[in-house]
């Protein structure tokens, strides 16, 4: 096997063992945003590729102006933010962040912060669970394998998202108003 495919293989397993955080396993008590920051790189590490972190204080500021994420409490955030940029964090890769907010908008019509982010982290752990033992299967074929996976991931992922934006499109449509007979 080739370096490259042992550095596949190696964060592989180490995606197979990422767990998302539990909603009661969150910090209970409110945090700063240097805090916000320091706890949110320890999560989203395995997600980045740069090693310079995922989120910045500009970056949360951004998603309370534009309403994606709720104002922090006198400056301290609380569980739901941080769940919420989990999620936010997590997608923004896929989705643009109008689209996010739109999604998290309308899944908070049906349920409550916990309810919404349990169901994320279930999907994000049958969909990691699902790379996981695609990657591994892709290491061993080599480096032309590794680069064909390479390939399928990322049409799947655009064609992913196009139906994820579609079904929000359309689900955040407003209904026509209904014409009258008379």
């Amino acid at each position: 096997m080739d370096a490259s495919a042992d550095a596949i293989l190696k964060w592989s397993e180490e995606l197979a063992g990422f767990e998302p955080q539990a909603w009661d396993r969150m910090p209970e008590i409110y945090l700063y945003m240097d805090q916000v920051l320091s706890y949110m790189e320890k999560q989203l590490a395995l997600f980045d590729r740069s090693g310079e972190g995922m989120l910045t204080s500009s970056m949360i500021n951004n998603y309370v102006k534009a309403g994606v994420l709720p104002r922090p409490d006198r400056k301290k955030y609380a569980r739901e933010h941080l769940a919420m940029l989990t999620m936010i964090c997590t997608l923004k890769s896929a989705l643009s962040i109008p689209d996010i907010s739109s999604l998290m908008s309308l899944l908070l019509e049906n349920c409550g912060e916990k309810e919404m982010y349990e169901s994320f982290c279930e999907a994000q752990k049958l969909a990691v669970g699902e790379v996981c033992s695609r990657l591994r299967e892709g290491a061993d074929g080599g480096r032309e394998e590794l680069l064909r996976l390479a390939g399928e991931l990322s049409i799947e992922a655009a064609t992913r998202r196009a139906a994820a934006e579609r079904i929000l499109s359309e689900l955040s449509r407003k209904p026509a108003p209904e014409k009258q007979e008379g």
